[in-house]
């Protein structure tokens, strides 16, 4: 039996070889230029081939952004749909990913993934777990969006710290903005994979009643384990499969100024977790000693063998109040309102047994006001509310039962984050440079609140001999100074700036520079993380633990703030047969929040990695970007790639998970309703590792995809086409992978799939 007077605080080719290589050859332009001139009502026509551009949504609209921008939109989106966000953004111009099986994939944009990139909906935050363990799937659906904006570079001064890397805007339909043509669109899909038997139906329709606009959307997706090559030792990824379902109702009220709307979204997922392992649960600490075998107290919470399948089950919950209106307010252009509430959860199953349940329930409120020209300037006033509740970190022994002999606060606790945040942007031309400077200042406090009293009843006259002896309720004082110990609150006040000039040279030629200064505060686990990490292999002490851990470990903060000063350099040319746009950055980041090895256990044959989140300082360095060349007015090349190279400071050590360098080209070609491309890239090797990491070999990818289009006249159409991926077979290995090596990514796989528009 357990006596527990204790708290129960549960449980990552050369730079200028590349430049050359980049800059030198000819690629795809990018689609935002020609996006830009879609009026809301043309794009209301084509539900499945919606072109929305950065320029609408992450920065001011007419004047192009200072960072480079990648917009994934119509038949490329379709074509390129997986089953998760990072799968799908794979093989962009300075776009990794850190794949976690077939369920969770998240992307990687110029060395950095969440919590230092922003996914938004929308132009508002999506609020989900994935920041907090790579085996936390990002809450979309792929099939579902109309396009994909990604904006690498500082998008801080907009959206926060977490914006420091670039963004991620998801582009839906579920709010209308605008009454269909006609009073009726829809999209339908179904599509299947070889490679994991998926099964894929999606489907949506959008219906105006006067000026109303009612819209509703939905798929289903199963996917079985995935086939890999055989030099793996297997032909399939054990524990590789993904079931999703997603729907969505929405309606709004339209007007000649604008729209306001509402949506529902739900989505339920199931999938699971290769390369998982719980035989090190019973890992535990010695002060600053890893030790793996079980002893006195510290026993195996699962205590069975390590062969079960390991999955998690999420859902997400979400209602979104959307409004845009043009001269609402006097003295103002725009008013935005973006506003939301998240209510996601799920659970982290083993076999038989749940070891672990999250949870994240978020109130989100954005408004923005766009102001008429004043002295040449036009910019955007913005304020910002989130209040979030959020559990589950530290705790992987829900399967156990409760222990019969407690006194003290029990239970889990839970962290409550209010932040508030106001920012500011504006925008001017003088002649030919357009300049923008903005700025942004966060206050965020994290809290956590105590959990349940209790006192088992044969515990009480012990707690009463306690207080007798050093004053009534001394025993509770003394369990509120040990919880707080271990749970202390954290306040910080990020601010970020930034300076943008963009010199429009003419002739389609364009170059731009931006400066920025970012400040991010680090996230609940870089604070609180204490104990395992089942999915990552890995037990971890955060920030404010570390005393906790070892009296040898830095003092205990939780002040940090990382804070990057970032410098970008575009180069854009538009129209005409070569169109080009490479971007070349640096960061030097002050206190830069990394896990660094203190020691790696083998004792129970699986490796457990000891890992102290610690503040250094840091620098990233690269290039990316594409060009291209348009042959004929039916094809086209293009040429992209991608370099990062880091370098960590004030440590001995190389910082993890760092993607290795990129070049790649692609060939699209069309003959009236008859459209290909093929795709090729190589990754290069990546032998500068973190010291717990091995060298990751490179590999080539080969894709293609044949499309045959059949219009129907009245807008409408259906699309026949067939997408191959590694078609070479390559047994190929993400290095910013936290399980790289146990999940390899897809082998050879052919998707069959038609569309519809009506």
């Amino acid at each position: 039996m357990k006596q527990m007077l204790t708290n129960q605080i549960p449980g990552r080719a050369s730079l200028l070889s590349l430049a050359a290589a980049i800059t030198m050859l000819p690629v795809s332009a990018l689609a935002e230029d020609a996006a830009a001139e879609d009026s809301e009502q043309e794009r209301s026509k084509r539900a499945d081939a919606i072109i929305v551009t950065a320029s609408r949504s992450l920065s001011q609209p007419d004047l192009p952004t200072a960072t480079p921008v990648q917009v994934l939109s119509g038949d490329e989106l379709a074509h390129r749909r997986q089953g998760g966000l990072g799968e799908t953004l794979a093989g962009l111009p300075g776009v990794h990913l850190d794949n976690f099986g077939g369920g969770a994939s998240r992307p990687v944009i110029r060395g950095q993934t969440v919590p230092r990139i922003e996914i938004l909906t929308d132009g508002a935050n999506l609020f989900d777990v994935s920041s907090v363990s790579p085996d936390h799937a990002i809450t979309t659906e792929p099939l579902l969006l109309d396009g994909i904006e990604v904006l690498r570079g500082p998008a801080a001064a907009r959206y926060g710290g977490n914006a420091m890397n670039g963004a991620i805007n998801l582009i839906d339909s579920k709010v209308p903005k605008a009454v269909p043509e006609g009073g009726l669109s829809g999209a339908t899909e179904v599509r299947y994979g070889t490679g994991d038997e998926e099964k894929t139906v999606a489907g949506r329709v959008t219906a105006g009643l006067g000026q109303f606009a009612i819209h509703a959307e939905g798929s289903r997706r199963k996917a079985d384990d995935y086939n890999v090559p055989d030099a793996f030792g297997s032909d399939e990824l054990k524990d590789s499969f993904a079931e999703s379902s997603s729907y969505s109702v929405g309606a709004s009220w339209i007007t000649e100024k604008g729209y306001i709307g509402a949506a529902y979204t739900r989505q339920d997922s199931e999938y699971g977790l290769p390369g998982h392992s719980h035989i090190n649960g019973v890992c535990h600490t010695h002060g600053a000693d890893l030790h793996c075998a079980a002893h006195d107290e510290f026993d195996d919470p699962f205590g069975s063998s390590d062969d079960h399948t390991a999955y998690i089950k999420l859902r997400s919950e979400r209602v979104d109040v959307r409004a845009d209106y043009e001269d609402l307010l006097p003295g103002f252009e725009h008013v935005r309102l973006r506003g939301s509430y998240t209510d996601y959860k799920h659970d982290e199953i083993d076999g038989p047994a749940l070891f672990s349940h999250y949870t994240n329930e978020v109130w989100d409120g954005r408004v923005e006001l766009t102001h008429k020209p004043l002295l040449g300037f036009t910019g955007t006033l913005g304020v910002q509310y989130t209040d979030g509740t959020f559990g589950g970190i530290n705790v992987n022994d829900l399967h156990e039962p409760p222990p019969t002999a407690l006194a003290g606060f029990v239970g889990n606790p839970h962290y409550v984050t209010e932040n508030i945040g106001v920012f500011l942007s504006e925008r001017r031309s003088f002649g030919a440079v357009d300049v923008e400077i903005a700025a942004r200042k966060d206050w965020r406090d994290i809290d956590v609140p105590f959990t349940d009293y209790v006192i088992s009843p044969h515990l009480q006259s012990a707690i009463d001999s306690y207080d007798a002896r050093n004053g009534e309720g001394a025993f509770r004082r003394m369990r509120e100074e040990s919880f707080r110990t271990a749970n202390p609150s954290a306040s910080h006040d990020p601010f970020s700036a930034s300076l943008a000039m963009t010199w429009q040279i003419g002739n389609g030629y364009s170059a731009a520079l931006s400066l920025a200064r970012t400040e991010r505060a680090p996230n609940v686990r870089e604070l609180y993380a204490y104990g395992n990490n089942l999915a990552s292999n890995s037990y971890e002490v955060g920030l404010s633990q570390t005393q906790r851990a070892s009296s040898t470990f830095p003092e205990a903060r939780t002040d940090v703030m990382e804070t990057a000063k970032s410098i970008n350099l575009t180069f854009r040319k538009t129209g005409g047969p070569l169109e080009f746009e490479v971007g070349l950055f640096h960061q030097d980041i002050d206190d830069y929040i990394f896990a660094r090895l203190i020691e790696t256990e083998v004792e129970t044959g699986v490796a457990h990695n000891f890992l102290l989140y610690t503040a250094a300082d840091a620098s990233f360095t690269g290039i990316d970007g594409q060009v291209s060349y348009q042959f004929t007015p039916q094809s086209r090349l293009t040429v992209f790639g991608d370099y990062v190279g880091t370098k960590l400071k004030s440590e001995d050590d190389n910082l993890p998970r760092i993607p290795p360098g990129r070049l790649g080209a692609r060939y699209e070609h069309s003959a009236g309703p008859l459209t290909g491309d093929l795709e090729y890239y190589h990754t290069f090797a990546q032998d500068k590792v973190a010291s717990y990491e091995t060298r990751t070999g490179g590999y080539d990818m080969l894709n293609a995809t044949l499309s045959y289009r059949l219009d129907i006249g009245d807008d409408r159409g259906v699309e026949f086409y067939i997408r191959g991926t590694n078609l070479l077979n390559e047994l190929a290995f993400a290095h910013t992978s936290f399980v790289k090596d146990q999940s390899p990514l897809r082998g050879r796989s052919i998707a069959f799939g038609m569309r519809q528009q009506f």
